[in-house]
């Protein structure tokens, strides 16, 4: 029974190790092929086949897990980022939780005109700080969003006129508005990723957030009546999207560590955004 087992299992191991007998060892380049036994039978080296050995890469280490929105374009990842920093009172995709006066739903709000007239101010100093930021382009690629239709200044000029004509006083910038313009001017010369963020929040949440805020506000204190803050000449939409095509055209040779960069900016964009926006209720 032995003797049967042994015959067996040389005739199965036959059939894997097919011992190939040189005088000599193989060629030094082919070491990694065959390893050479140390014994010596009868003055004669024998060659080892040599294992098998499997090579597993992780699939996370083969490919990147793509950010949210990447796919489609950096403006798309930018809001992404943006919409989880709204409440659910303010976006269906929101995930923060309401802390602040003006992060309650609009509905909910009890403005003034004097805090409206602040907010108003404090947005024109910032608007005019960035077209000028663009228009002096420290860093070139920044007069690519020149003339976008996107501006706001001028109007914000003929709406503080409207105001003086009721019968206001029109107040001087506070500290919102200078802190925001401030950071802004700084940020556009050393660091041209976080100021891109600054620029597409701003231009954006006016376009979508900021409409629905002026039509409540001027509900509630004007008598209906729209400002040009709120007004667009031409296509609105298509206004938005060749301002995305731009954006998207200059961060395509960023490296993914600047993208990020530019999205980690994004919350103190929204910090210093509603600081302004929380005037309206004071």
């Amino acid at each position: 029974m032995a003797s049967s087992l042994t015959t067996t299992l040389s005739q199965s191991q036959s059939l894997y190790i097919k011992p190939r007998l040189a005088p000599r060892p193989p060629h030094p380049q082919f070491r990694s092929l065959f390893l050479t036994s140390p014994a010596v039978a009868g003055g004669v080296r024998a060659a080892v086949m040599p294992r098998r050995t499997a090579v597993i890469v992780s699939a996370a280490t083969a490919e990147t897990p793509k950010k949210k929105g990447e796919s489609k374009g950096f403006v798309e990842e930018m809001r992404f980022v943006a919409m989880r920093l709204h409440t659910r009172d303010q976006a269906r995709e929101g995930e923060k939780e309401v802390k602040q006066p003006e992060e309650k739903a609009v509905t909910k709000w009890n403005p003034s005109v004097e805090g409206y007239l602040k907010f108003l101010v404090d947005s024109k100093l910032v608007y005019d700080t960035l077209e000028k930021i663009v228009h002096e382009a420290p860093h070139p690629f920044y007069a690519e969003f020149r003339n976008t239709g996107l501006e706001r200044s001028a109007s914000l000029v003929e709406d503080l006129d409207w105001f003086k004509e009721q019968g206001y006083t029109i107040p001087e910038p506070s500290s919102p508005g200078l802190t925001y313009a401030q950071y802004l001017k700084e940020l556009s010369v050393k660091d041209p990723q976080a100021f891109i963020c600054h620029f597409y929040n701003i231009y954006f949440a006016h376009s979508a957030g900021g409409r629905m805020i002026g039509k409540k506000v001027a509900e509630k204190l004007l008598n209906n009546k729209a400002l040009e803050f709120y007004k667009w000449d031409g296509d609105l939409p298509q206004l938005l999207q060749n301002v995305r095509d731009k954006l998207n055209k200059v961060a395509e040779p960023w490296t993914r560590e600047e993208k990020d960069h530019c999205l980690e900016e994004t919350e103190k964009s929204f910090k210093l955004s509603g600081e302004i926006l929380r005037l309206i209720l004071s």
